[in-house]
């Protein structure tokens, strides 16, 4: 296991106890993802300073959007359920940076109408990848 997963297993374990000790504080919503090319955003256009090293970003739906108040917010978030049995890691909480508006997203989304859709590389971290969405529970940092 490489140090980054180390760090974002570790990471995420704490997070779970603070979403379970705090359960209230969390929304519930769906998520999808989507792949490359992910430029130019709603955000931050071409700047490709925009995403996170780790890759794990996301394009916020029209419910978190919020007239493009969402650009750069970051978001705890944990799979909890899908329509597949063993589909979620839900030990697996990824944080992501809102760098985009799913509508006008510049790839297609696996799942209209997602509360969020997260990039490839965040999606397979908490959920198997062939799934096009699944139920999550999400904070904002």
């Amino acid at each position: 296991m490489s140090q980054l997963q180390q760090l974002v297993h570790h990471s995420s374990i704490l997070i779970l106890v603070v979403l379970l000790l705090r359960k209230s504080s969390a929304d519930v919503g769906t998520a999808g993802h989507y792949d490359p090319p992910y430029t130019p955003t709603a955000c931050f256009g071409y700047d490709p300073l925009q995403f996170p090293s780790s890759f794990l970003f996301a394009a916020a739906g029209e419910g978190i959007w919020d007239n493009g108040a969402a650009c750069g917010r970051q978001y705890w978030v944990r799979c909890i359920s899908a329509d597949r049995p063993k589909t979620c890691n839900p030990a697996q909480l990824v944080q992501v940076r809102i760098v985009d508006r799913a509508l006008s997203a510049v790839s297609r989304s696996s799942s209209d109408r997602a509360t969020i859709v997260l990039s490839k590389t965040a999606f397979e971290a908490i959920a198997n990848p062939s799934a096009s969405s699944v139920n999550v529970e999400f904070v904002q940092v």
